[in-house]
């Protein structure tokens, strides 16, 4: 019999949890005042309700979740970027074809988190919301360009580590796997050590994100508790512009570039991509949605396996845009809640760091918040502001995994047309590939 935690969705608990914590915030603020409210005696001490509550423990909780966020994120960008790159094993797979899709993916990437922080900028989602917190932050003096490319280069990696410096972290890891990649059989038995090491930050991550109902409560909570309406308006506002600006890269950024860059209807790709989509929308996982979107790029959209068998996974590891519109947006809404003003070298930090930092970024659920601390952290922002978006986050984390498969299979077909292994015949036919197709699910675990 399934235990109690796995007879609802994920989705559905943290959606529950959040509107817990809505409405015992909600009623903490309408019951009780941190000045006179019910209060009790312990051990000589007089403690108010409210302070126990709000102070005390959804304080403690809420904290202890974002810690536990921030404990993954170096783990993971050295892992999953050493597996991702390390894989690129074939000689004659590191030339062209290798560097038409890593181009791809990054410069989709870099344009939807430029898309992203355009939109907020002018939508200002977080503006006139003046939030008061108890955590001490100064934001650090915007550094020039060149001393950004300059110090993405570390003169002791372990140090980086320690410091959390995830633009030296990022550049290690991509040379190391790409050392790892040339260096034979022991780059194949260090290899396997870390794809063992991938799975097991990855179950530590599922972990986590199964805690995240109660993280998330606790969170709400505290933040209904103290915070009025209006925070709330501006959340749904900060949801809808998210959704919109996906929306925008789905259906105006991905075929403006496969129209251009490959000359292909894209009317035809996005009606293809509709079981592929919906099935990230309802996994929330690139990973998960793999056998999918290869399937979707072979039979449906006549991508041949030499290529698919290439990009479509690099994509799954390394194409992230959904999450950059995310942390793009969510950056400007928690500096406009703080009344942090960045500067553009701000901007260009954020666009340079979500853009290498999706690299590093799972095809699992919920992993996006774990980037978007790194994110916060580049530019001196605090990372508690993750508990504004937290509640809303897992349905638009559904959103942007369609969105990353598509893209995926945009970059694919983009690839192929240029190297000359796209079947247009099947491309072009609308009910190609349109038989059932028998894909072994048994060999991936969704749950990740």
């Amino acid at each position: 019999m399934a235990s109690t935690a796995t007879k609802y969705s994920l989705t559905t608990r943290i959606f529950l949890g959040m509107l817990a914590g809505i409405l015992a915030g909600t009623l903490l603020r309408a019951l009780f005042d941190d000045s006179g409210d019910f209060t009790f005696r312990v051990l000589g001490l007089e403690i108010s309700t409210y302070t126990l509550l709000v102070e005390g423990i959804f304080n403690i909780i809420g904290k202890i979740f974002i810690a536990s966020l921030q404990m993954l994120v170096v783990p993971l960008v050295f892992v999953s970027l050493v597996c991702g790159t390390c894989n690129l094993s074939d000689p004659s797979k590191l030339g062209r074809l290798g560097g038409k899709s890593i181009l791809l993916y990054l410069l989709t990437t870099a344009l939807a988190i430029s898309l992203a922080i355009s939109f907020a900028l002018l939508v200002s989602p977080g503006e006139g919301i003046n939030l008061d917190t108890n955590t001490s932050f100064s934001t650090k003096e915007a550094p020039s360009l060149s001393d950004v490319i300059i110090n993405m280069f570390p003169t002791n990696p372990i140090n980086a580590m320690a410091q959390g410096n995830m633009l030296q972290i990022i550049v290690f890891s991509v040379l190391f796997g790409i050392a790892m990649a040339m260096s034979g059989s022991a780059g194949k038995r260090l290899g396997d050590l870390f794809e063992d090491l991938n799975k097991v930050v990855m179950r530590l991550v599922t972990i986590l994100m199964n805690l995240a109902p109660y993280g998330v409560f606790a969170l709400m909570a505290k933040l209904f508790a103290t915070i009025g309406f209006d925070t709330f308006a501006s959340l749904l506002k900060y949801f809808f512009l998210v959704l919109f600006v996906l929306l925008v890269h789905a259906f105006v950024s991905y075929p403006i570039l496969l129209k251009v860059l490959a000359g292909l209807n894209p009317v035809i790709m996005i009606r293809k991509m509709r079981d592929a989509a919906l099935f990230a929308f309802s996994t929330s996982s690139s990973s998960a949605t793999l056998p999918v979107t290869l399937e979707t790029a072979r039979n449906k959209l006549g991508v041949k396996n030499t290529v698919a068998s290439f990009t479509v996974p690099l994509g799954a590891t390394i194409n992230m845009d959904g999450t950059a519109i995310m942390q793009g947006v969510a950056t400007v809404f928690i500096a406009q809640v703080y009344g942090v003003d960045l500067s553009v070298s701000d901007y260009l930090m954020v666009i340079l760091t979500a853009t290498l930092a999706s690299v590093g970024t799972a095809g699992v659920p919920g992993v996006g918040l774990i980037m978007l601390a790194m994110v916060l952290q580049q530019v001196g922002l605090p990372v508690e502001g993750i508990a504004l978006i937290i509640g809303v986050d897992r349905l638009l984390d559904m959103t942007r995994t369609a969105v990353n498969v598509t893209g995926d299979c945009t970059v694919a077909c983009i690839v192929a047309k240029s190297e000359g292994e796209l079947e247009l015949d099947t491309y072009n036919d609308p009910n190609a590939g349109a038989r059932e197709e028998n894909i072994d699910f048994d060999h991936f675990d969704h749950n990740k």
